[in-house]
């Protein structure tokens, strides 16, 4: 059992944003919490770092945009260096996770569940970190 200040964050890490979402207590459920500008990075790791401790976060989860032939290219070499700055900056572990296709699963929902075009585009990078980090809360209670 997990003690109620124990949350994991999952990240959906891009050039201009940076997709929050935030587990429930028991890590069961992941459900998207924000959206913030990925530049200048400073204050994006200044405001992961805010959120980590206003909601007692132990882990992070980090999408990581491989190819879709599942080789790590340009933009996921960028995220695994944003992700070695937060590990750095925070001292809690990261977790890189496959996120492929994500976004487009997101785009889905959101189309789905009647979400305008201009809302969706503001929703998108949450509902894909939301989606990452309830694949790696799924993995963990299955392995």
């Amino acid at each position: 059992m997990y003690l109620a200040e124990e949350r994991i964050i999952g990240l959906d890490v891009g050039e201009r944003r940076i997709g929050i979402a935030l587990s429930d207590a028991s890590r069961m459920l992941a459900s998207p919490l924000t959206t913030i500008a990925a530049q200048p990075q400073p204050q994006a790791l200044e405001r992961i770092r805010q959120l980590v401790r206003e909601y007692g976060v132990v882990e992070l989860v980090v999408g990581l945009p491989l190819t879709l032939r599942g080789e790590i290219g340009p933009q996921a070499t960028l995220v695994q260096k944003f992700a070695t700055l937060l590990e750095t900056s925070l001292g809690l572990p990261i977790r890189l996770v496959d996120e492929r296709l994500t976004t487009a699963a997101a785009d889905q929902m959101l189309r789905e569940l009647g979400v305008k075009p201009d809302k969706r585009k503001l929703q998108i990078d949450q509902v894909a970190a939301s989606i990452i980090l309830q694949d790696y809360l799924d993995q963990q209670r299955t392995s």
